[in-house]
């Protein structure tokens, strides 16, 4: 097995993992809560800890850049160290009887598949498209270029800032990107701009850099920032259900979007107007 495919197949795997565990989660009664409301339930507690630990372990295997992969046997040793100790705040707090089996387990299994592929002659993976998390260093740096580049204040931008939207700036409605076919149109403007790679600042978490085809400007908990290496155009989702674009994307979905005009968000009103 190659570098490159232990490392699709590893992040591949942990995906598909965390999607079956959150849908698995998702279907419990009262969100997993007993009837008290502060208290999880034992099928909660299995099920819980499992998610946070596949979560951490893809962040530390995504930390790894896929254009710079170490020898495969430094990288199944890396795996292994994944599945051993990855952490993030969510896997921090102590576990009880029920949810330290199931954490550790999961880990026993990510372990067992890594070393399973690399037991094989001809193991194969299916492509993944391009994401790694940023190093510290980096998000500081995009963060400052945002701020000094685009006016961003305390982690906000358009139409969050005081004062009105500039003109030139494009302010859609969260169902722009998922109801319409905005997410598309996004893609397809930086793809004709020649713009292959994208950088996702979230308000919290990992930061990422990402393959156009997967970049998503929406919100999904964190606020998030979109830009890339040139500087000359941003996307950011707000909690208060807008998308907001500014540059050159801004200027091409405009022009290039007929359906542009029906997502564009109608500005503050009141509460029962809305």
């Amino acid at each position: 097995m190659d570098s490159t495919t232990l490392h699709w197949a590893s992040r591949r795997y942990l995906m598909s993992r965390y999607e079956e565990l959150q849908s698995e989660y998702g279907r419990l009664p009262d969100g997993g809560r007993r009837a008290d409301g502060y208290h999880f339930t034992t099928e909660a507690k299995r099920i819980f800890p499992r998610y946070t630990v596949v979560d951490a372990m893809l962040m530390e295997v995504e930390r790894l850049d896929p254009d710079r992969l170490p020898a495969v046997d430094v990288l199944v040793s890396m795996m292994l160290a994944a599945a051993d100790s990855a952490d993030s705040p969510l896997t921090d707090p102590p576990y009880d009887e029920v949810e330290a089996p199931a954490a550790a387990d999961e880990r026993r299994l990510f372990a067992a598949k890594v070393q399973h592929w690399t037991a094989q002659p001809d193991v194969g993976a299916d492509p993944v498209p391009y994401r790694r998390v940023l190093t510290r260093e980096e998000s500081s740096a995009w963060r400052t270029s945002l701020q000094r580049r685009w006016g961003v204040q305390n982690g906000w931008w358009h139409p969050m800032l005081s004062g009105a939207v500039p003109p030139d700036v494009l302010v859609l409605t969260k169902e722009s990107m998922w109801e319409g076919d905005g997410v598309d149109q996004v893609r397809r403007v930086l793809r004709e701009l020649g713009r292959p790679r994208v950088v996702e600042l979230r308000e919290y978490g990992a930061d990422y850099l990402l393959d156009v085809e997967i970049v998503a400007p929406r919100y999904t908990g964190p606020e998030c920032y979109w830009t890339d290496e040139q500087h000359d155009w941003i996307a950011y989702a707000s909690h208060e259900g807008t998308v907001a674009f500014g540059g050159v994307l801004a200027a091409a979905l405009v022009a290039t979007w007929p359906e542009v005009d029906r997502w564009r968000w109608p500005g503050w009103q009141a509460p029962g107007d809305r």
